[in-house]
């Protein structure tokens, strides 16, 4: 399929253990039953370029379920003013809806969007994909822990907090994790410093999974979202023909053993 695909733009709700979730959901307009993708927003919550994303997605014949991850707190949108992270206004906020998504939180919601998406007819009984951007990145990654039985592929671009040094880092969720994965790191972020990108590479080579971590050179931290200040079209393009291959693999082939590190 490709961007000639008719496509189907749905509103839906999602129930949870916590409440229910506004999402999105997009798919190619066919009877076949194909592979699905949860799609996880940054720290911004849902917004146009995060429909346009799930629908390029959906173009390439995947089903893409786009939740408000922030549902504990508010409906979408989840700013109801201009954000800007150097204002103190912003980040109380950011801190207001992301204090409820905690680890166990972000593993109860895996399960629903995995178990939501499974009984829907239109999509098969084969392995998921996932990805997540900023915040979003180590939700994917706690998707593809919490639900081995169907998560096949899980992604990250500009991920924060993947390594830290307490108890609750998402690089120990690895041992659960039989997704093939694929990391995208910003340059000179200081949610994820080239320290901790080096810390956490060295933990996914003792995973032994099937993996791909680079760093996209001068690229900051979210420059994959069209219309922030920070997104680079020439690296955003890069990043998703990444994303497209890792999802495509995913639906052709299984998950063997191997690695590789690679910065660009």
């Amino acid at each position: 399929m490709d961007s000639g695909t008719n496509v189907v733009i749905e509103l839906r709700e999602i129930p949870t253990p916590d409440g229910t979730v506004d999402a999105l959901l997009v798919r190619p307009d066919t009877p076949e039953p194909l592979p699905a993708v949860i799609n996880l927003t940054d720290g911004l919550g849902f917004r146009e370029a995060f429909a346009d994303q799930s629908k390029r997605i959906a173009e390439h014949g995947y089903v893409v379920l786009t939740p408000n991850i922030f549902y504990r707190t508010t409906k979408s949108p989840v700013f109801d003013f201009e954000p800007d992270f150097a204002s103190e206004r912003t980040v109380n906020r950011f801190r207001e809806i992301t204090a409820p998504l905690t680890p166990d939180a972000m593993e109860r919601d895996a399960s629903s969007y995995v178990d939501y998406l499974a009984a829907q007819p239109f999509v098969g009984g084969g392995p998921m994909g996932v990805v997540g951007f900023c915040f979003a990145g180590q939700f994917a990654l706690r998707v593809a822990a919490a639900r081995p039985d169907r998560i096949g592929a899980a992604a990250s671009f500009h991920g924060g907090g993947l390594y830290t040094d307490t108890d609750r880092s998402p690089h120990l969720v690895l041992p659960r994790v039989k997704a093939r994965l694929y990391f995208g790191h910003a340059s000179n972020d200081r949610g994820m410093p080239a320290v901790a990108i080096e810390q956490f590479e060295s933990a996914l080579r003792a995973w032994g999974g099937v993996y791909e971590s680079e760093t996209y050179d001068g690229a900051l931290h979210g420059w994959m979202i069209p219309g922030g200040r920070v997104y680079q079209p020439e690296q955003a393009e890069r990043g998703f023909e990444k994303l497209m291959a890792l999802f495509d693999d995913m639906r052709a082939t299984p998950a063997t053993t191997s690695s590789s590190v690679n910065t660009l």
